[in-house]
Formats: C-alpha cells, structure tokens, sequence
C-alpha cells in the first residue's frame, strides 16, 4: 500500500504530528491556508475558531468557493479540510474566540487586529507549547514563533497599541498568494517544532522588495 505520508516522514515526523492537537483561530485568508496545510500534513485533532460568513472578496483573497457564499467560514473550512482527509476530528467555534475556547497545544493566531492577539495570548500562553502569529499587509507578511523561552519573552513586545499598528489601503490588504506563503512559514517553524529543531522567533518577508528578514532575540 501506498503511505501517502511518505514524500514527507524525513521533514514531518508522523508520531509526533498525530499527537498534536492544533486550533487555528481565524480562517480568514492566513488561516484557512493554515487548516488546509495542517490538514494536509496530517493533522488529526483541529480546531477552528472564527464568527465571519463567506464574503465575495474572500472567494479572491480568501481560496473560499463561490458556492460557499453566505456559510460560516468555520464551517466551510472544516468541508475543505474533510475532503483532504475525512478522519481528522475537526471542531468548529463559530463565533469570536473567548477564553473557554481554549483548546490543544499548539496554536495559529490569524486575526486582524493587535489588540485581539493579545487577549487571545493572554488566554491561552499557559497552555501552549506552540504558538505561531500571522501577519499580513499588502506584499509584507511577519511570522511569530514561540516555542522555548526566548520566544515567550519576545513576543508580548511585539503586541503594542492597536493605534500603532501599520496602516494600508484598504483595497491592498491582502492576496490568495501572500497568504499561502504566510501558512507555508507558519508552518515550516511548526515542522522545526516537531522535529525538535530551534525555531526562527520573528520573520519579516516583503514580497515586493524580495526582503527576508530574521530577528534573532539575544537569549537571556
């Protein structure tokens, strides 16, 4: 029989994986990427968080259906997810994450604003034993990682007032291809964790000027 995991065991290792519970609040363009990725790798217990409806600019920016208009994106992303692998146990939270919500181990913040990052890591930080942070504007994506306690002491100074966070027009915000490079290093430092291997904390990637950048916090 054919193993469909197999092109992948050397960089994702199976055991591991399969014990992970991973819940990806919001499935807007970043996280519906990440579920469908998770998914894909072999993730068996997801969680999805999120309160929109299908828009028609998300079947653009988003990879949703045009025949999903109108659904819970929760719900959309879980029938995407079942058509990659129907035995994963997917959970769906239609609605704004709250602390009860909390659930899993390893975590994937794709939401908008700065100030609802921060209440949801102040939910759930304890619990976590992985969390990754998707960011995005235009052609400039930014990944945050923790993992050990480098990453726990650099993260919270990344959560400054929503008042300072980087403004853009609102017709530029985001695209289906910025998106799925955002999951792709989400979850590359996710398969680093796996593997034991050290994660990158803060990734900085401009598209447009073909600019990676990688912060490298000074260990206490």
């Amino acid at each position: 029989m054919i193993d469909r995991f197999s092109r992948q065991q050397d960089l994702v290792p199976t055991t591991q994986l399969q014990s992970v519970t991973a819940t990806v609040i919001g499935v807007g363009a970043i996280g519906r990427q990440v579920a469908l990725q998770l998914a894909a790798l072999g993730i068996q217990q997801l969680h999805l968080i999120d309160f929109d409806s299908v828009e028609l600019t998300n079947v653009t920016t988003q990879g949703y259906r045009q025949s999903e208009l109108g659904l819970a994106k929760v719900l959309a992303t879980e029938r995407a997810v079942r058509e990659i692998d129907p035995t994963i146990e997917v959970t769906t939270v239609n609605d704004r994450f709250r602390p009860r919500h909390v659930a899993g181990d390893a975590f994937f913040c794709c939401v908008d604003s700065i100030s609802t990052r921060a209440a949801v890591w102040r939910a759930v930080h304890r619990n976590a034993r992985f969390w990754s942070d998707g960011r995005m504007l235009g052609e400039v994506l930014r990944i945050l990682t923790v993992a050990d306690d480098v990453g726990r002491e650099h993260y919270p100074a990344t959560l400054f007032e929503q008042s300072e966070a980087l403004v853009g027009s609102c017709t530029a915000r985001s695209t289906i291809y910025t998106a799925n490079i955002a999951a792709g290093l989400m979850l590359h430092q996710f398969s680093r964790w796996l593997r034991g291997i050290e994660v990158e904390v803060d990734i900085t990637f401009s598209l447009l000027a073909s600019d990676l950048a990688v912060l490298a916090p000074a260990k206490s």
